[in-house]
């Protein structure tokens, strides 16, 4: 997940909770309100899905006691793409009025059509870009993708001026050598910052239930002599947009920014994995649009919202199980992670 909590530094566990592992706190929610999506990106499966599945708002409002009581500040709608919901703007609505902040990820192909609907329904967004124009469409596999993210974008500024939109970028065999132009992209299109992570190539999620082959993952992946390229465009992006660092532009720091190129060096066996700084399932949880709950994208499900109390199932016996074994920096699936999610403990103010 792409946020201003992210910490991708090495580190221990960091099990808030006790020995007990009960969640009392769940400040970040991550529903998927649509299962489908109108891309065709290479690094990911989810456009394949043809039943369409999606949480309403109607479906989540037995939940609401359980949201309080969790005290969840922060909803992302992630997908799949969220604005192919049949009213996503009730859900919107439904979570915003328990003052839960709304955060859309979007790859923004509808956005135009949707802007009146996405300026008075969530607080903020975060878009898929790929890189430049021409990179951008053929990663989507949409032609004209970011033309009609840019029409998007700017129907949405000139509707709410002061909405925040940020940009993320996925980084994989065929961008890597374009991380300058994608920040420059992102200026263009008048975004607020951009950040960067790594293709994941090895889980399950994304709609791979059992994998990618090896022979698959090695479209997305670099290869050796492109790591090496990688490693060149992030030595350059850190000297020539220092001050987009320094200012926040660039949500990642030089080292997080390295540690991409340390994830490819892994994948390659040029270096040991490390998993980064995470504590997402004593944090936060991801709901799936079939009502799947899991303790973060890639960790396997500990309950089904249609079949139990999210609370309950937070601190339900497989949740705290899960959280009880598990080890971080020892875990295959935390090691090769993409996107952690570290939030600091919380003070008696919060």
């Amino acid at each position: 997940m792409n946020t201003a909590l992210e910490d991708q530094r090495a580190g221990g566990p960091s099990p808030p909770g006790g020995a007990s592992h009960v969640v009392k706190t769940l400040p970040v929610l991550v529903l998927f309100p649509h299962n489908r999506c109108n891309c065709r990106c290479v690094m990911c499966d989810i456009w394949k899905i043809r039943q369409t599945r999606e949480v309403r708002a109607g479906d989540l409002a037995p939940h609401l006691e359980s949201l309080r009581a969790l005290k969840v500040r922060w909803v992302v709608f992630s997908g799949g793409e969220p604005l192919l919901h049949s009213d996503l703007a009730g859900l919107g609505r439904l979570l915003r009025a328990e003052g839960i902040r709304v955060t859309l990820l979007t790859a923004g192909l509808p956005l135009r059509r949707f802007a009146p609907m996405v300026a008075e329904s969530v607080d903020d967004l975060i878009v898929s870009l790929d890189g430049p124009a021409q990179v951008h469409d053929e990663i989507r596999g949409i032609p004209g993708a970011f033309l009609r993210l840019a029409d998007g974008l700017a129907a949405l500024r000139r509707l709410r001026p002061t909405i925040a939109m940020a940009a993320r970028c996925t980084v994989q065999k065929k961008n890597f050598r374009c991380l300058r132009a994608t920040v420059a992209a992102a200026r263009g299109l008048g975004l607020n910052s951009v950040s960067f992570l790594a293709a994941d190539v090895t889980s399950e999620a994304f709609n791979r239930p059992e994998g990618w082959s090896r022979q698959r993952q090695d479209t997305i992946a670099l290869n050796v002599q492109e790591v090496e390229g990688l490693s060149e465009e992030v030595e350059g992006l850190i000297q020539d947009c220092g001050g987009e660092i320094r200012t926040g532009f660039i949500v990642e720091s030089a080292e997080k920014l390295r540690r991409i190129v340390l994830h490819f060096r892994s994948h390659r066996v040029q270096a040991a994995p490390v998993a980064p700084r995470c504590n997402a399932p004593w944090v936060s949880a991801v709901i799936e649009a079939d009502g799947t709950v899991r303790p973060c994208f890639f960790h396997r499900p500990i309950g089904n919202l249609y079949r139990g109390d999210l609370q309950a199932i937070i601190n339900g016996p497989e949740a705290l199980a899960f959280r009880r074994t598990l080890d971080v920096p020892s875990n295959p699936i935390c090691r090769n992670c993409v996107c952690p999610l570290y939030v600091p403990p919380l003070t008696p103010t919060d």
